[in-house]
């Protein structure tokens, strides 16, 4: 059974091999290069690593045995994703937030199917509404990767918990299921003109709302921000979080990804104030320990001098599920009152 022991400014990890029946082991972690890596060392009967403390309060990962990532063994602690458990440490100074335990009861939460011409597909839309019934002109939060949100940050529980602290309005949230997301999150003209002539036309009618506003991670907080930009009077707030706003200065190590170029076009021209025509309010958030950390800091500071009111939080973790819910409080609440 592996041992994994937690130190001030380092993690020690102990995988026993004492027939040494394994060729290689190797961390599986996002938040430094090598990616995966580094390896493990045999020694004495047991891998052995010593991973130097992040930027972070948190460390999630995997280790690789033969090629295959697992779950550490002699962990039991789990943050679970849409590609599996991940193991995870955490330092003392991490604090969940208190949210968690809400007694608040649940939304109701009713499942559409929209179909989508441009995109050739039929997308599955979760329909939240707060416990407290909301009216025909409340807010409408339109979450890209929603029903992951919902599943692995806790959103619509985190939504409950705000509305029974009156923290927030009555309120409803549309979580829509990607479709092809690396193509259709990429800074996709063709996406941002379904999302506005297609889908959001269709929830209106069947989910009569007044002010909106557009969220998202990585890829979808930048797909958010792309379709602000082409179509400005769509949303009146964005929540953007670990946007993957690749720039060429800063992300050559993306460079294969498919749509990098597509990006990084649409990127600079934000970052130039090309064709930003009305200023909303924006909320960024990022992990500290992530690689898309410059980039969001230079977005933050580019939607300030173009006049937004914009605001950026950093969390003391990586490129998670749990750093992007660790940060709706109190960002999400602070948004929605500020695009009111």
């Amino acid at each position: 059974m592996s041992t994994t022991r937690v130190r001030e400014d380092a993690v020690d990890f102990v995988l026993p091999d004492p027939e040494h029946r394994f060729d290689e082991v190797v961390l599986g972690q996002e938040v430094s290069r090598p990616r995966p890596g580094p390896p493990l060392e045999w020694s004495g009967g047991a891998w052995r690593l010593t991973f130097p403390r992040p930027e972070s309060d948190r460390l999630e990962y995997l280790l690789g045995v033969e090629g295959a990532f697992v779950p550490d063994p002699g962990n039991p602690l789990r943050a679970p994703g849409p590609f599996g458990d991940k193991s995870v440490v955490e330092w003392p100074e991490y604090v969940p937030p208190a949210w968690l335990e809400s007694i608040a009861d649940q939304g109701p939460i009713e499942e559409i199917e929209l179909r989508c011409r441009r995109l050739v597909a039929r997308v599955r839309v979760l329909v939240y509404a707060t416990p407290e019934p909301p009216g025909a002109d409340a807010p409408l939060i339109v979450a890209h990767d929603g029903p992951e949100y919902a599943e692995y940050s806790g959103l619509t529980r985190f939504l409950d918990a705000m509305s029974w602290e009156e923290r927030i309005p009555p309120l409803r949230a549309a979580l829509l299921q990607p479709v092809d997301r690396d193509e259709t999150y990429s800074a996709s003209a063709l996406y941002a003109g379904a999302l506005v002539r297609e889908l959001l036309p269709e929830i209106t009618r069947q989910v009569p709302h007044g002010k909106r506003i557009g969220m998202g991670a990585s890829l979808g907080a930048l797909a958010m921000l792309h379709t602000h930009i082409r179509h400005p009077k769509t949303f009146d707030g964005l929540l953007l979080q670990s946007g993957s706003f690749f720039r060429q200065r800063y992300d050559k190590y993306e460079a294969n990804f498919p749509r990098y170029r597509r990006i990084t076009r649409f990127v600079g021209t934000v970052l130039r104030g090309v064709d930003v025509v009305r200023p909303i309010p924006v909320a960024i958030t990022c992990g500290t320990a992530e690689e898309n950390r410059a980039n969001n800091e230079d977005l933050a500071a580019a939607l300030t001098e173009l006049g937004y009111p914009a605001w950026l939080a950093e969390i003391r973790d990586g490129h998670t599920w749990t750093c992007w819910r660790d940060a709706f409080d109190p960002h999400l609440p602070a948004l929605i009152e500020a695009a009111s």
